[in-house]
């Protein structure tokens, strides 16, 4: 009975050594330039702050946000772990932007912060750029406890390591390549019993705006860090602002409750002289731990064997679904959900004239809901257009392998009898040319939303000329092909007529012309001549429509290229500035009118690349070059007899009746 006393002491003290030396678990990183208090940098980060737990929870628990102008802008985001509960969710919130708040002074700052009682995680970041879609790697939060797992010398830790590293890397698969409609997808939370210990908790999560490859990358380098540097601990963790993973030997965050763990294989007795093999350390490891080990890592390799299977099977379902289509490869794509019809007859209300968003040249646009409440843009092409189905396999080909957060995302597509269907994310704030051709909608884009805008489309163009994986050239670009999120980011949609060259090829030719008049760069409508520099002179166009706040075709006989130019070489750019922007900064913008005119410059080779157009938007002291005189300075009455075979494909409004 007098050990129970003593017994007890050391428990209370033990567990007070091991809560007094965690640390790190609600740290604070910050970087960047410092701010002063009471600044209006510091009042729109407060401001951002105070409703930022209400935004993360009313948009199930993810929540990016920005609020103020440049350059006191403030960027935001946040989320909580799958699962949460919503009052510990805000509560964790709130601790976490209090961290920031009065522990940061600098521009960018993240925390990865957890509730007292350890019942959830989430995550606060804010900088003065948007980090939305970009996976951010430059600080790290570790945390661990000083109890090691060598100070058990019943346990064979060579052994544990092993094990360990294979329930690792299933946790980051099984997170990166979870498939599931929550707007939290990336997530894994595993309950596994090793050998050496009889339960292994581990928890993984990414930020729901970074790619699946992201995802793996940031969880990747969550392990090997921790393996680097805190190895040998009894539990622990390393958060990124882009992904957290946490294990021990005990759960923690509720997330493990409703788990079944995998059994492991008993653990012989010991046993004196048998044939056996030494470790490094000169341990001896009798014939039951081998069979222990083969049984482990037997049954691991079988689990991964079972998960390829899958995998590649799917991957050659969706290649089967599309016909075989001879420029879609399973090796290199992303895989898709094939929908049913009757799913999208429900969610579209069996394709109302109330869910209506617009149409195109090939097909009706509407808006959907699902089952589980998420919106989608349902795209349903006219019946019996051959057109259609080769601009369908055309787009179902190229979406499905490249991703980027300036291009719309493509869900999933459905072929049942004769409909043939496309579901792509819902961008709620519909098309560009909605805001930019309205007089009432065009008074909200203030010059810095504009620029975001234009900047947006660039990045989004750079991707697919220059850092995807293929070289693709969109075709037609034009505003009613640009899509608003509902944070007002711009995404490149229809890639209808989009064409994928080898990235040593830098253009064809071709006979059949395809595009809106007025985008249409003068070489490839005169000679069919295709280039990455024939979307360089789209997106000028769109550049001088964005801020002229006039489509092109509104300039009788010569366009705004033209029209432009003229008013360039008079000295007189700002008459072609949209009355709407007469405060806001003249110099700045004509900038971006002198870059437009690069764009759309008569000579391909003389217009620059996008990665070009990006540095100079980014730059207030690089000597941007003068442009050479626009094409089309005379009437374009020469070209009207040519035969476009795409339609001009404005995407309108639609009433019903």
């Amino acid at each position: 009975m007098g050990a129970c006393p003593t017994l007890m002491v050391f428990f209370i003290s033990s567990l007070f050594l091991v809560l007094s030396n965690l640390e790190g678990i609600n740290a604070v990183e910050c970087t960047g330039l410092y701010f002063n208090g009471n600044s209006s940098y510091d009042q729109n980060r407060q401001n951002l702050f105070s409703t930022l737990a209400k935004k993360v929870v009313e948009n199930g628990g993810f929540y990016n946000g920005l609020l103020g102008e440049s350059p006191d802008r403030v960027h935001a985001l946040a989320l909580c772990a799958r699962g949460y509960e919503r009052q510990a969710c805000i509560g964790c919130l709130e601790s976490a932007t209090e961290g920031i708040l009065y522990g940061c002074q600098q521009r960018n700052s993240f925390t990865w912060d957890q509730d007292d009682e350890d019942k959830i995680s989430c995550l606060v970041s804010s900088s003065n750029q948007s980090t939305f879609g970009n996976l951010q790697l430059t600080s790290d939060i570790r945390y661990e406890t000083d109890l090691t797992l060598e100070s058990d010398k019943s346990k064979n830790i060579t052994l544990f390591e092993k094990e360990w590293n294979a329930m690792a890397n299933e946790t980051i698969k099984a997170a990166a390549e979870a498939e599931n409609s929550s707007v939290l997808k990336y997530y894994s939370a595993v309950k596994a019993e090793f050998t050496e210990y009889p339960n292994v908790y581990m928890l993984m999560q990414c930020t729901p705006d970074i790619t699946s490859q992201d995802c793996k990358t940031c969880l990747g380098k969550c392990v090997t860090l921790f393996k680097e540097q805190v190895w040998g601990r009894q539990g622990g963790g390393v958060n990124y602002p882009s992904c957290f993973f946490r294990w021990n030997l005990y759960p923690f965050y509720g997330a493990f409750d409703n788990l079944t763990s995998v059994p492991a294989p008993p653990r012989p007795p010991a046993q004196k002289k048998e044939s056996s093999i030494t470790d490094k350390k000169e341990r001896r490891i009798g014939d039951g731990g081998i069979i222990s080990i083969i049984v482990v890592f037997t049954f691991t390799n079988f689990l991964v064997f079972i998960g390829f299977t899958k995998f590649h099977a799917r991957k050659r379902k969706a290649y089967r679904l599309l016909n075989g289509s001879a420029s879609y490869s399973p090796s290199d794509s992303q895989i898709m959900l094939r929908f049913d019809l009757s799913m999208l007859l429900t969610a579209t209300n069996d394709f109302s004239c109330e869910n209506k968003l617009g149409q195109g040249g090939f097909g009706t646009v509407y808006k959907g809901t699902l089952f589980n409440g998420k919106e989608i843009a349902v795209k349903r092409l006219t019946k019996g257009s051959s057109q259609g189905d080769i601009e369908f396999k055309n787009e179902v080909s190229l979406l499905t392998r490249i991703q980027h957060r300036n291009l719309v995302k493509l869900l999933g597509f459905c072929n049942e009898g004769d409909e043939v269907i496309l579901v792509y994310e819902f961008v709620p704030n519909a098309s560009l040319d909605n805001f930019i051709f309205d007089e009432e909608k065009r008074s909200l884009l203030t010059w810095e939303l504009r620029y975001i805008i234009i900047e947006g489309i660039a990045r989004g163009l750079v991707y697919l000329h220059e850092d995807s994986q293929l070289k693709i050239i969109h075709r037609d670009l034009k505003a009613s092909n640009i899509l608003l999120d509902a944070e007002m980011n711009p995404k490149v949609a229809d890639f209808g007529i989009a064409r994928l060259f080898d990235t040593d090829v830098t253009g064809v030719e071709t006979k059949h012309i395809a595009g809106t008049r007025g985008y249409m760069a003068p070489e490839y409508l005169k000679h069919g001549q295709i280039s990455a520099k024939s979307d360089v002179y789209s997106f000028g166009v769109m550049l001088l429509e964005i801020i002229s706040g006039k489509r092109n075709n509104s300039f009788e006989g010569e366009g705004l290229a033209a029209f432009t130019w003229k008013r360039w070489v008079e000295g007189k750019p700002e008459n072609i500035i949209d009355p709407f922007l007469i405060r806001h900064p003249r110099n700045e913008i004509i900038k971006l009118i002198q870059i437009g005119l690069l764009c759309v410059q008569e000579n391909p080779t003389k217009r620059p690349t996008m990665s070009s157009v990006i540095t100079w938007l980014g730059s207030d002291t690089i000597i941007i070059p003068l442009p050479n005189a626009s094409p089309f300075t005379r009437s374009q009455s020469q070209f009207e007899s040519l035969t476009i075979l795409i339609p001009e494909d404005v995407f309108t409004e639609l009433n019903c009746r």
